[in-house]
């Protein structure tokens, strides 16, 4: 965590609209005020950043003594592996990557307050992709059952990098689908608040920062936590999302019942957001024409353009109705079946225990499907080579690129779907 304060009054809007409000530091008698704030080391920048393109003669964020803060008596207790003088650390490192991260138990963190209600303040996410989000959730939510063994009145408040995070309202949909966190906000906070809280955690460092991306994302975070992940039961790092928030669209809800009456449904997911895990478009319009040959007792689904030029009675494009995450994730728990890339779609389909076909490029996939129940693999592996001989790629010299897509057969994917 870095704690700042700022040289005037400023307000910076979140991509959903809500406010943060920054106020020019005031000398306090106490430090313990509402002028003193602390968010991430990567929100910092971006508020920087921010500050240099509105006025960079006029508005700073400048680092505050971070020891004079901790030593406040209200000041929470950090759980977890701890995060001090970060901005020092990262300032004056010359290796990306922190050294003898040693491992910590989280029970002996813990103290015996005497009150009705615990509070939890987590700075920070648990993750950046739709992915890494969903599955770490899955260890936030072991630590608040651990937790609730000491503490039955437990509340977690997470704080989200908002300074300059495109994806803020997306990420807080996420977190609000998780039944055991209280309240989604954002970053910055300020000292007075957080000094209301029991607890903190500061996820301000990365996992791959802390170097342990070696493993699955439920195990690295819960080693994040303090919680030995090696003594909780592979059955109990189950993906878990709640919809019962989300109020579904009418056409969206009736063209899925209406689907429903002609047959099983059927999500085809071809495309990532990265194109090294994508479908080759031609290859992806001659799956989805298979699959409406061959899958005859399905519906075939897709929220991604495909092709324009598939007219079919069994073809559903939903979208036009798939407008965020909610809805897509709707559509995703109304599927009996799916077949996808490498991307947040099994990770969603498998909190809703929706038996899921993903097709991986990675050759490291048994790593994240780890503890997913309802996913069965298909590797693809890369037989592409690059004739360049230069430090850049140019896709006129790699020869072989679309190779392994080519012996992709629908029937083996249809073959495996019929095994759940």
């Amino acid at each position: 965590m870095i704690f700042f304060r700022v040289t005037q009054n400023i307000n910076i809007k979140t991509t959903d609209g809500t406010m943060v409000n920054y106020f020019k530091f005031k000398e306090p008698s106490n430090l313990e005020n509402e002028t003193l704030y602390i968010s991430t080391y990567d929100d910092f920048k971006d508020l920087r950043e921010i500050f240099s393109k509105v006025d960079k003669e006029k508005y700073f964020a400048k680092v505050f003594n971070e020891e004079k803060v901790r030593t406040l008596a209200n000041f929470p207790i950090e759980l977890g592996i701890t995060n001090v003088d970060e901005y020092n650390n990262k300032e004056n490192s010359s290796n990306s990557t922190c050294q003898n991260i040693k491992k910590v138990d989280i029970y002996k963190q813990l103290k015996n307050i005497k009150k009705d209600e615990i509070t939890i303040a987590i700075i920070g996410g648990v993750g950046v992709s739709i992915s890494q989000i969903v599955s770490s959730c899955t260890a936030l939510r072991l630590l608040h059952e651990k937790l609730n063994f000491f503490y039955k009145n437990l509340k977690f408040d997470v704080y989200l990098n908002a300074s300059n995070n495109s994806y803020y309202t997306r990420e807080k949909q996420i977190y609000q689908t998780q039944e055991y966190i209280n309240n989604v906000l954002p970053l910055s906070i300020t000292v007075k608040k957080l000094c209301e809280y029991d607890y903190f955690i500061d996820n301000s460092l990365s996992i791959n920062f802390l170097g342990l991306d070696f493993l699955n994302y439920v195990d690295a975070w819960l080693f994040r936590f303090g919680i030995d992940y090696e003594k909780i039961s592979d059955n109990q790092k189950y993906n878990q999302l709640n919809l019962s928030g989300y109020k579904v669209q009418d056409i969206l809800r009736d063209k899925i019942n209406e689907a429903k009456l002609k047959g099983k449904l059927l999500l085809f997911h071809p495309y990532s957001a990265n194109i090294n895990k994508s479908i080759p478009q031609t290859i992806a319009v001659d799956i989805l024409k298979e699959l409406l040959l061959k899958a005859d007792d399905y519906m075939i689904v897709s929220t991604l353009l495909i092709d324009l030029k598939i007219k079919d009675d069994r073809f559903i494009d939903l979208t036009k109705e798939s407008k965020n995450l909610n809805d897509f994730m709707y559509i995703i728990s109304s599927m009996d079946k799916i077949i996808t890339v490498d991307t947040s779609t099994y990770h969603i389909s498998d909190a809703f225990m929706i038996p899921t076909i993903t097709i991986f490029t990675d050759e490291n996939y048994l790593k994240k499907i780890k503890y997913f129940k309802y996913t069965k693999a298909i590797l693809i592996k890369d037989k592409s080579k690059n004739l360049s001989k230069f430090i850049y790629e140019n896709d006129s010299l790699i020869i072989n690129k679309f190779e392994s897509w080519n012996k992709l057969k629908v029937n083996r994917i249809i073959k495996l779907l019929d095994t759940f």
